[in-house]
C-alpha cells in the first residue's frame, strides 16, 4: 500500500482507529453532527467516484440523509402499530414511509407532518419481521444465499444463487419460505463469503496467518469482525508490533469482536483513507436508512463507496447463518474484513463478507456498530 509521510508512531495512531461502524452508547444527535462539516474531502471524492455524483450532489444527498436519519423514530412512533419500514428515496432525497391501510386518519396526519413520504403498504413490518424469524429457524442450503425485509417492495427477499435454483435442497427451503409468510425469491450471481486474508503485508492488523483490517475506535480498544480471530489471540500491527488481544469474539450468529490497545498503540476518531483520500473524522453512529449512501475503508482495497440495500438480513455463510447484518452495494475484497462502514460522519458498522470484487462489483455486509458496543459494553471514540 501507498503510505502518506506520515512518521510510524503518527500512523500506529490512526491505525488503531479502524475501519467500521461504532457508536457511543448514547449516539451523537443529529444536531451535533449537522453542525460539523458533513464529510471529509476524501469521502466526496469517493461518493463522486462510486455514486457518479458531482460534489455538490454529494454534499446535498449527505445533508438529506443526515435528516432522513433523524426524522426515522419520530416517523416511527408516529405510525405506532401500522408502520411498514422506511427507507431514503435518493430521487427525491426524503425518507419515505409505509402505512397499512389499517392506519387511522390521524396516524396518517402524524406521519406526514413529520415531513416524510408515506406510501401503502399490505403488511406491517412487525408481520414481516415475523416471517423473517420463522426463516431463520429453517436450516438453510448452501445456495440460499441471504433473506431479509425489503420495506420498500414490502416483502421479506429470499437470495438464491442463480447457478443451484434447481437444486433440491434450495427448493424445498424457498417452498417452506413461501408458507412462512409473504416472501419473494430473488436470483444473485455468487454465494457470500467472509473477506479475511492469509498474510500478505500491507497496513492492516495480524493474527496467526490471517490479516484484517481494523474497525472502529472504542475506549481502550477497537471493533472488528468475530471471524478474523478468537478470544485470547494476540493481534499485531502494519509493523508487527504487539498492539492487544481478541477480548471478545463472536461467529457465526454474529460476526463482532473486539481488540484491547496497549504497548504504545492508543486510539483516535479516525477512519484511515490510507494515503488515497483524507481520513474521516467519527462522530457518531446514527443508523442510515436503507437507501442512503454509505463508504468502506478496508486494508486491502481502500475506499469504496454505494449504496445501503437491506437491514436485519440473514446471511448464510458456509460456516453458518449470521444474523441482523447490513447489506450494502459497496465492493470489497479479502483483507477488508474488520473494516469501517461510515454514512457522513456517523459509523455504521464493520465489513464481514461479500461476493464480488473492486474489479467487476459485487455486495458487502456489515455487522451493525450499536450492536457490538451494546453486546460487550464499549464506548465510540468520537471527536
Amino acid at each position: 500500500m501507498r503510505r502518506t509521510r506520515f512518521t510510524r508512531a503518527a500512523l500506529a495512531v490512526l491505525l488503531t482507529l479502524g475501519a467500521g461502524l461504532a457508536a457511543g452508547t448514547t449516539p451523537a444527535s443529529a444536531g451535533d453532527s449537522t453542525a460539523k462539516a458533513p464529510a471529509s474531502a476524501g469521502l466526496l471524492t469517493a461518493m463522486q467516484r462510486d455514486l457518479n455524483l458531482s460534489k455538490a450532489e454529494a454534499e446535498e444527498r449527505l445533508a438529506a440523509e443526515r435528516q432522513a436519519t433523524a426524522l426515522e423514530p419520530k416517523v416511527r412512533r408516529a405510525a405506532g402499530t401500522s408502520f411498514g419500514g422506511t427507507w431514503f428515496d435518493a430521487t427525491a432525497a426524503r425518507l419515505t414511509v409505509g402505512l397499512t391501510p389499517d392506519a387511522t386518519p390521524a396516524t396518517l396526519r402524524d406521519v406526514r407532518a413529520t415531513g416524510a413520504a408515506v406510501r401503502t403498504v399490505t403488511h406491517s413490518a412487525r408481520e414481516l419481521a415475523a416471517t423473517q424469524a420463522r426463516l431463520d429457524k429453517l436450516p438453510a442450503p448452501a445456495g440460499v444465499s441471504s433473506w431479509h425485509v425489503d420495506p420498500k417492495a414490502n416483502t421479506v427477499v429470499v437470495n438464491v444463487v442463480a447457478s443451484e435454483r434447481a437444486d433440491n435442497d434450495v427448493r424445498r427451503f424457498t417452498a417452506r419460505a413461501h408458507r412462512a409468510g409473504p416472501v419473494t425469491v430473488r436470483h444473485v450471481s455468487a454465494a457470500p463469503q467472509t473477506l479475511a486474508a492469509g498474510t500478505v503485508g500491507g497496513d492492516p492488523y495480524y493474527t496467526g496467518n490471517v490479516r484484517c483490517s481494523i474497525g472502529f475506535s472504542v475506549h481502550g480498544g477497537f471493533i472488528t469482525a468475530g471471524h478474523c480471530g478468537q478470544p485470547s489471540a494476540a493481534v499485531y500491527g502494519w509493523d508487527r508490533s504487539y498492539i492487544g488481544n481478541f477480548q471478545g469474539s463472536s461467529f457465526p450468529e454474529n460476526d463482532y469482536a473486539w481488540v484491547n490497545v496497549g504497548s504504545g498503540w492508543w486510539t483516535v476518531p479516525v477512519v484511515l483513507g490510507w494515503g488515497t483520500v483524507s481520513d474521516q473524522l467519527v462522530r457518531g453512529s446514527n443508523v442510515a436508512p436503507v437507501g442512503s449512501s454509505i463508504c468502506r475503508s478496508g486494508s486491502t482495497t481502500h475506499w469504496h463507496c454505494g449504496t445501503v440495500l437491506a437491514m436485519n438480513e440473514t446471511v448464510n455463510y458456509s460456516q453458518g447463518a449470521v444474523r441482523q447484518m447490513t447489506k450494502t452495494s459497496v465492493c470489497a475484497e479479502p483483507g477488508d474484513s474488520g473494516g469501517s462502514f461510515i454514512s457522513g460522519d456517523q459509523a455504521q458498522g464493520v465489513t464481514s463478507g461479500g461476493w464480488g470484487n473492486c474489479g467487476s462489483g459485487g455486495e458487502t455486509w456489515f455487522q451493525p456498530v450499536n450492536e457490538i458496543l451494546n453486546r460487550y459494553g464499549l464506548t465510540l471514540h468520537t471527536a
